[in-house]
């Protein structure tokens, strides 16, 4: 049993077979065979390390006529280490004595020799692991006759590993087929965690490297509530994760209790806070009305370009927002925030419009939009439509000045002047808000007040902008943190600046963690906007406390001057109201 601790993004507890995707998304069909079948097993075996062989010697003539003897020697040497009597040795052994799969023998012996070339100190030993990997994927190629299975492929329930997942690929994951994953790199706020919050599947990221200590096939637990992973746990550790799942579901069926109770403080003096879902795709409403939300306080629309090769149209934009109105029902706001394309999300609809060598602080969010008007005039043409049928409203991410907002709104009035010619009804007042995620804009807060209706704090980007670390770089997830007194102060000044005349809600991880609830109900946030799993647990806090409580809270924090001496004190006091909560 192996034990990895990385960063939880996603809570629950998942127990399953790994699906390991840098052997190129290869299932290991079985770890274990019958007795009678060790035969044939090694039948196999035997038929594909000869099939592996030759497609290495192939390779070699084909990269030694096209490059030359010295470029085609290291395939002689691929074919070499396929037929090497010793390796075969190996894994005939593990067929015949531990009735173990071909498939599975391959996987464990040549990670166990990769893992020990990474182990030496030489790096001319340790990079040479590259190749064995290579021979395993020809290896494995061989013996499942087919192409590797895609995530789209998948017919059986797995726990799908990797070095990283980008957004398009967690989007694709289907929960009832990848019950959890877990990844080398990535932080808490990257998209992929986004989206697995999203789609509801146990998440944990930045474990480093583990992919060299597993086989496709090993039995794996993925614990989203600590941040753990093990590899292969033993019969103690797997009953206590089975009672953990069973407590898990016991707790979240009595938090199901509070969906149609509102989100009150406690005391004479109680406050009403209004709790918003976090959506990526159109078909998580479901999951905002399940758990009681009073409406969608953030509807990203990226989902919208992902897998494209041209842009969506107007009809196909138009679409998605009546799909949510209509399963939301009346009476419930929608706040649509406006694309934003660019940086650690879908580089390659970036790198078509424009090449950037530092995307973070380049042409992005609503910088792509103001460069790209007729993308821009599409998606405002049918937001604007969707507002005839309910509740919308329109946020930009990403201002950073004042002519930015400005510009936006200028735009948004030509496209209604262009749709009241065209006699197409829209709602003429619309709503209009803006992200706060810049530092810029936090101290412009009272300037942008004087420009729009209401705010979200997005302290996803106002953490990792104000700290300058990258919030999907484990080398500095230390530095990266939402009590972080810095960012606190900004987004007590943005409280301060919105006063009683501009709303102001917190969409960002941070507004999803229970550690922070009391302190932005002390602060005076009003609306918080959670991913939609985390609205009971926020719901629970917030009836259990008083308003003068959540006060003394924030006034508490508002005096240190360290992010662990911020965090330390929430999470004890969190843990006081609700200990089931806290980690």
């Amino acid at each position: 049993m192996e034990i990895k601790r990385g960063t939880a993004v996603s809570p629950g507890v998942a127990i399953g077979p790994a699906l390991v995707l840098d052997t190129e998304g290869y299932r290991i069909p079985a770890r274990f065979i019958d007795r009678c079948q060790r035969n044939d097993e090694v039948q196999r075996l035997r038929a594909a390390l000869r099939e592996a062989a030759a497609e290495a010697r192939e390779k070699q003539s084909a990269i030694s006529q096209k490059l030359g003897k010295q470029y085609g020697a290291i395939f002689a040497a691929h074919a070499m280490l396929i037929e090497d009597p010793e390796l075969v040795r190996e894994l005939e052994e593990l067929i015949q004595e531990k009735r173990y799969s071909a498939e599975y023998a391959v996987s464990q012996v040549i990670r166990r020799h990769a893992k020990a070339l990474e182990s030496l100190m030489s790096a001319q030993f340790s990079s040479r692991s590259a190749d064995l990997f290579d021979i395993e994927k020809a290896i494995l190629r061989c013996l499942l006759g087919s192409k590797s299975e895609a995530l789209r492929q998948l017919t059986q329930p797995v726990i799908v590993l990797a070095h990283d997942l980008t957004p398009s690929e967690t989007a694709q994951l289907d929960p009832k087929l990848v019950h959890a994953f877990a990844t080398e790199v990535g932080g808490r706020a990257s998209h992929t965690a986004i989206m697995a919050g999203a789609l509801e599947i146990p998440a944990v990221v930045g474990l480093g490297r583990f992919l060299t200590d597993i086989s496709g096939g090993d039995e794996v637990i993925v614990d989203g509530n600590r941040g753990v992973l093990i590899i292969n746990p033993d019969e103690e550790t797997r009953e206590r994760y089975e009672k953990t799942r069973a407590t898990i579901s016991t707790f979240y069926r009595e938090l199901s209790e509070l969906r149609d109770l509102p989100a009150v403080t406690k005391g004479e003096n109680s406050v009403r806070v209004q709790l918003l879902g976090n959506i990526e795709f159109p078909q998580e409403v479901q999951h905002c009305l399940n758990r009681g939300a009073d409406g969608i306080g953030l509807y990203r629309t990226e989902f919208l370009y992902l897998n494209k090769t041209t842009d969506p149209g107007e009809a196909e934009h138009l679409d998605a927002y009546l799909n949510v109105l209509h399963s939301l029902g009346s009476g419930k706001p929608v706040v649509i925030r406006t694309l934003d394309l660019g940086a650690d999300k879908f580089a390659k609809h970036v790198e078509k419009q424009h090449t950037e060598h530092n995307p973070s602080l380049g042409l992005r969010s609503i910088r792509l939009c103001l460069r790209n008007l007729a993308l821009f005039k599409t998606q405002l043409r049918a937001i604007l439509r969707a507002s005839a049928y309910g509740d919308v409203r329109i946020m930009f991410p990403m201002i950073s000045t004042l002519r930015e907002i400005r510009q936006c709104k200028m735009i948004l009035a030509e496209v209604k002047e262009d749709l009241e010619e065209e006699r197409i009804a829209f709602n003429k007042q619309l709503p209009v808000g803006t992200m706060i995620e810049v530092p810029s804009a936090a101290i412009m807060a009272k300037e942008l007040a004087r420009e729009v209706d209401f705010f979200s704090i997005g302290t996803n980007d106002l953490i990792q902008y104000t700290l300058a670390a990258d919030r999907t770089n484990e080398g500095v997830a230390n530095l990266y943190s939402a009590g972080d007194p810095a960012v606190l102060r900004l987004i007590a000044q943005v409280v301060d600046a919105a006063g009683d005349k501009v709303a102001v809600s917190v969409c960002g991880e941070m507004s999803g963690d229970p550690i922070y609830t009391m302190l932005l109900v002390g602060m005076g946030l009003r609306q918080l906007s959670v991913a939609p799993q985390n609205i009971p647990e926020i719901k629970k806090i917030i009836r259990s406390v008083t308003l003068e409580e959540a006060k003394e809270v924030a006034g508490a924090v508002m005096k240190f001057d360290t992010a662990r001496d911020v965090n330390n004190y929430l999470r004890d006091r969190t843990r006081r109201v609700l200990p089931d909560v806290v980690n």
